[in-house]
């Protein structure tokens, strides 16, 4: 008999910087209702991590963007409030375009990154580390 082990969720989470702007989402439910958040979501059984952030992207704003570099890893269990969630961080690459809202985000804008909002779960974390790598 297989043993269970019981873990935590696999997610992604989107990194899209272009001229001085972050891509950003926000929230349509709970947690984090109304709180503005990077592209992403749950891994499905059966996809690459790297197509789930393409296709999280996708849904929630309309974009599409390939994923390149590894932002990080982020797994503090204490990061999503509804259960222990590991989040693979991608920077992603594309054309741009006007977001368009979709799927669980309530609106989807670039935001500028001189007047940042608070942001859900650990992104505001997330943005920073991915600025200091693109300084590097």
């Amino acid at each position: 008999m297989a043993r269970q082990y019981p873990g935590p969720s696999l997610a992604v989470d989107a990194v899209w910087l272009r001229g001085g702007r972050v891509l950003l989402v926000r929230r349509g439910r709970e947690p984090f209702r109304g709180r503005w958040a990077l592209p992403g979501g749950f891994v499905e059984v059966g996809e690459t991590i790297e197509a789930a952030v393409e296709r999280e992207l996708r849904e929630e704003t309309g974009l599409r963007a390939r994923a390149g570099s590894i932002v990080g890893v982020y797994s503090d269990p204490k990061r999503d409030p509804r259960h222990h969630t590991v989040s693979v961080v991608f920077r992603m690459h594309g054309r741009g375009g006007e977001p368009q809202a979709g799927d669980d985000a309530a609106e989807a804008a670039w935001i500028p990154l001189d007047s940042l909002p608070g942001l859900a779960f650990d992104h505001s974390r997330i943005l920073r580390d991915a600025l200091r790598v693109r300084r590097r």
